[in-house]
């Protein structure tokens, strides 16, 4: 993955974009040089949209050349899907059983560490319990 190779221009709607070269064979645009209508994913997401299955279209890149992000159209993005109620509803049970404590069987309110599935006060007595 080489970085930006040199200056070109690049069309995009009609329009002369500046282009930083070339990465990975698709044109790069520098950080807030990109043409409308190209968008991140992290800008698709906020946005509720996916990819759609269609590659990245051009790349972005900052910090001389050291940070990228693929850029997508926007024409072409399509809903993200939602889940159904069975997977909410698994989804719900599953971060449930995550918060219960293997030892008092209480529910801590929070996540318990996958290495003890103890909640904080059961492993700070178990461990004074190995220290003694």
């Amino acid at each position: 993955m080489a970085a930006a190779e040199g200056p070109c221009r690049v069309v995009w709607d009609g329009i002369w974009y500046p282009a930083a070269g070339r990465v990975d064979g698709l044109p790069a645009f520098r950080f807030r040089a990109a043409p409308t209508g190209l968008v991140t994913r992290r800008q698709l997401r906020a946005a509720g949209l996916c990819p759609g299955g269609h590659g990245p279209v051009a790349v972005l890149v900052w910090r001389h050349g050291h940070r990228r992000a693929w850029l997508y159209r926007l024409d072409l993005a399509q809903p993200k899907r939602q889940p159904s109620p069975a997977q909410l509803i698994a989804l719900g049970r599953a971060m449930a059983a995550r918060r219960w404590c293997r030892s008092c069987g209480r529910d801590a309110g929070y996540c318990v560490p996958t290495s003890t599935r103890q909640c904080w006060p059961c492993s700070l007595s178990a461990d004074e319990a190995v220290a003694a």
